[in-house]
């Protein structure tokens, strides 16, 4: 191991101080050498490395849920990616709680272009997940990004991205249909999703 255990995770840098911008393809090296930990989670925003927020149960019972309910009803046409290194520049990469794509496409050509649908499922994040991280999908041209209230099962729907964020915004709550305009096989009422 290369960092020395007693080492904090995290810091902050002085306001105004430079700071060395990464590259996707140099945080991808460093943790092929090992120098993050396997089970260390972050995204790569604009060059710096950013910590996640841990995730809490309800999250998870969210995200299985919904996983379980999407994969048994998935188009042949369509794919599902959970928790994926979704690139979205040279220095950009952030780890969305489902992705959509065209199998056509296939996972290796995962791109903001590609991309049908980016899904977060938000607890302690929501703040950030409703803020910056939909502005950085925007800006990157995703076509649209939804974020699930894991506590309330509300959803926040984003479409027509541009540099500034996304010009449709709509909350849906729980009892109202979420509809994929990609694959209406998949629309469901998150009020009514069985939860394991």
């Amino acid at each position: 191991m290369l960092r020395p255990p007693d080492l904090p995770l995290t810091t902050q840098a002085a306001e105004g101080l430079m700071r060395r911008r990464l590259s996707v393809v140099e945080v991808a090296a460093m943790v092929e050498a090992g120098i993050f930990a396997e089970d260390e989670r972050f995204e790569l925003i604009g060059g710096e490395i950013v910590p996640m927020s841990p995730k809490g149960i309800r999250h998870e019972v969210i995200k299985v849920s919904l996983n379980l309910f999407w994969s048994a009803r998935l188009p042949s046409g369509i794919g599902l990616a959970q928790e994926t290194t979704f690139r979205l520049s040279e220095d950009t990469f952030v780890e969305p709680d489902f992705v959509f794509f065209r199998r056509a496409d296939g996972l290796k050509a995962l791109s903001p272009a590609t991309a049908l649908l980016a899904v977060e499922v938000a607890d302690t994040s929501l703040a950030y997940d409703l803020d910056r991280k939909t502005r950085i999908y925007a800006a990157a041209g995703v076509r649209e990004v939804w974020v699930i209230e894991a506590n309330s099962l509300q959803a926040h729907i984003r479409r027509a991205p541009g540099i500034d964020g996304y010009r449709e915004q709509n909350t849906v709550p729980p009892d109202h249909t979420l509809h994929f305009a990609f694959a209406p096989a998949l629309d469901l009422s998150l009020g009514e999703l069985e939860l394991v």
